[in-house]
């Protein structure tokens, strides 16, 4: 079966942050604070599937407080950050919602994706994951981790099932 024939079962997607939802760099300032940046169309693609009905998880190793706001306010609420050890976080996500793993797509992009990647129905990389992650991924994205690759993969999902344009509270955000 073909990613695409998969993605008409998608269900819940399920994503990293650093290097899916930011390009994986951190600026540090001299007080030591931490920015990532996000990409407005990758927010976009998140509300949409969310609107179509689509669930949509976090799991990162990260630990910033600021990720976790900025999640929320796109309507994200199943956040499982600090998570280096991110099969017990997808465990307890299949746990409290009853989820089919053949129904969940999930992007990751480097190591600590992998063990999650191998147990989902559709796994997907940015353009610029680690060769390991693209050896075990399902789709390779044609975009960069933090420049919309979320949006790629999350619009031919929503094409694939006929939900595409059906939303009507997603905005650019």
């Amino acid at each position: 079966m073909n990613y695409k024939e998969k993605l008409n079962r998608v269900t819940t997607i399920i994503l990293d942050v650093d290097g899916v939802l930011t390009d994986g760099r951190i600026l540090i300032t001299t007080q030591g604070e931490m920015y990532r940046e996000m990409h407005t169309k990758d927010g976009y693609a998140l509300k949409a599937a969310m609107d179509a009905g689509i669930k949509v998880a976090i799991i990162s190793g990260g630990t910033n407080e600021g990720v976790r706001n900025r999640l929320k306010a796109l309507g994200v609420f199943d956040i499982y950050l600090g998570a280096h050890h991110k099969m017990e976080a997808y465990q307890d996500l299949l746990d409290s919602y009853e989820i089919d793993p053949s129904t969940i797509l999930y992007m990751g992009d480097d190591i600590p994706d992998i063990p999650v990647m191998k147990e989902v129905g559709v796994a997907c990389c940015p353009q610029d994951a680690v060769s390991d992650v693209k050896a075990v991924s399902d789709y390779i994205s044609h975009v960069n981790g933090g420049m919309g690759c979320v949006r790629d993969i999350v619009e031919q999902t929503l094409r694939v099932q006929g939900k595409w344009g059906e939303f009507s509270s997603a905005k650019n955000d």
